[in-house]
């Protein structure tokens, strides 16, 4: 991989059970994304011996909220890491964006490492960043 962080993109097309009574999409719904694109990008970089091996939480969301789209509206989620990681830790940008490419919602989460095996928290070994382009 390059030297850039590796970026993964995804389109997501709400449901009506993700708005609520004000017809926003409900911040639970825009949480839940969060870690359904974490995830996926996740799956689409680590080998499956990683996948087999660790699993991520989150221990910390930042959310920005600048705006909302209404039914029948895509949102396009993009999500990188910038920073290597610190220990077990690392922090994942994400924005989700209009068709005109609008920033709707912005965050910065912190997901811990899990080794499944043990159930415990690991320090992240040196070949996960390089899966995500960052060294």
């Amino acid at each position: 991989m390059d030297s850039l962080p590796q970026t993964y993109r995804t389109t997501i097309a709400p449901n009506s059970v993700d708005f609520d009574e004000l017809g926003h999409v409900n911040n639970a719904v825009w949480v839940r994304w969060i870690q359904d694109v974490a995830t996926a990008h996740w799956m689409a970089v680590a080998t499956p011996a990683q996948i087999d091996t660790y699993v991520w939480v989150v221990t910390r969301h930042e959310i920005d909220y600048a705006a909302n789209v209404g039914p029948g509206v895509a949102v396009h989620a993009r999500t990188w890491i910038s920073d290597a990681p610190k220990g077990a830790r690392y922090d994942r940008n994400m924005e989700f964006t209009d068709e005109a490419g609008r920033v709707l919602v912005k965050s910065v989460t912190t997901w811990a490492l899990i080794d499944r095996a043990k159930g415990r928290i690991v320090r992240v070994p040196p070949e996960i960043p390089a899966r995500f382009g960052v060294v």
